[in-house]
């Protein structure tokens, strides 16, 4: 005779060979259920996602910029993105804790632009660029699919309607949902050179290698603190350096002008703030020596002011920063 056994779960009495598979169908049945759920969400939220139309003047601005840089030296050779649409915070609506949001706006215009296969794949193939009130619900629903779960449990799985100043986290968290691959490279050194835990530099990714620094003990203070000097100069220095191969990848050569390339903007979070990479310049010198320019779209800044800018060639005022201390992460 048959043994018979009562299922864990729902009390059924099924034959002891088969309670296994019995069992295991509970959770197949949690995971259809949730599956649908996640495609009624979507399928809601494309319906309720609203289109973030850039100004008129921020649609032309990488073209004006390189009109700009054609402008300069000889010796200069600078790597540009191809189209991205300028989004800026607006007074009262994001000003003060936006910038995230509108980077992501940035880099999204020109997934839209220039590359077809991501279309259908962004924010359920609406084809536009979705306001800030969407993002945030699109967020949640990358949470919800299981991405970035700590930063998840930091907002307690909820941002929509909030003011909430996000970072790369959120950024690659948001794009890995739909299935593109976001990279985040973090460049991090110690503050202090004393013996304390606290000045060993996080492990924190690929560049950790280049950025650990031997242990040193607290008697030899001089030539810690001159050793920490040499941290933050080579952490730059390799922030500069991966920015330049990003862009420039195989067309690393001593040309001068401006290249566009094919390469996706990077998100650029640092210290209270988050800006939009949109290429490098490489300058040399009248001393012999090269200057590195990091050329950005800033969302502070107005794109009315920058379009005029432009057009003036006051180029340093509004499209480069040149990062001489200023550390950060990157999304790509």
């Amino acid at each position: 005779m048959s043994m018979m056994s009562c299922c864990p779960f729902c009390s059924q009495q099924v034959l002891s060979i088969d309670l296994q598979r019995h069992a295991n169908s509970h959770f197949e049945d949690q995971d259809d259920d949730q599956q649908h759920h996640h495609v009624q969400l979507v399928d809601h939220i494309q319906s309720q996602t609203l289109p973030c139309s850039p100004q008129p003047s921020s649609t032309n601005l990488m073209s004006l910029l390189k009109n700009c840089l054609d402008t300069e030296p000889a010796a200069t050779t600078s790597f540009l993105s191809g189209h991205v649409d300028h989004f800026h915070s607006i007074d009262f609506e994001d000003v003060g804790w936006g910038c995230g949001w509108r980077n992501i706006q940035m880099l999204t215009s020109h997934l839209l632009f220039q590359r077809p296969e991501a279309k259908p794949l962004l924010f359920g193939g609406s084809g536009f660029v979705p306001d800030i009130p969407s993002l945030q619900t699109w967020l949640e629903v990358a949470w919800n699919k299981g991405f970035d779960a700590p930063g998840a449990n930091h907002f307690n799985r909820k941002i929509s309607g909030k003011r909430a100043w996000i970072g790369t986290t959120e950024c690659a968290a948001l794009f890995r949902s739909f299935g593109l691959r976001a990279c985040i490279v973090d460049f991090t050194t110690s503050s202090t050179g004393t013996s304390s835990s606290k000045s060993t530099p996080k492990l924190v990714g690929p560049m950790d290698r280049y950025l650990n620094r031997p242990h040193h003990d607290a008697s030899s203070s001089n030539s810690n603190n001159n050793k920490c000097v040499g941290e933050i100069v080579k952490g730059h220095q390799l922030l500069f350096n991966w920015v330049r191969s990003y862009f420039s990848d195989s067309n690393m050569t001593t040309k001068s002008g401006v290249i566009v390339t094919q390469k996706a903007p990077l998100y650029f979070q640092h210290d209270g703030h988050s800006r939009t990479i949109v290429g490098i310049q490489l300058k040399r010198l009248p001393n012999g020596t090269d200057q590195h320019n990091l050329l950005i779209l800033d969302p502070a800044h107005v794109s009315t002011y920058m379009s005029f800018s432009f057009q003036k060639v006051l180029v340093p005022v509004y499209a480069i920063w040149v990062i001489s201390y200023a550390m950060g992460s990157l999304s790509a």
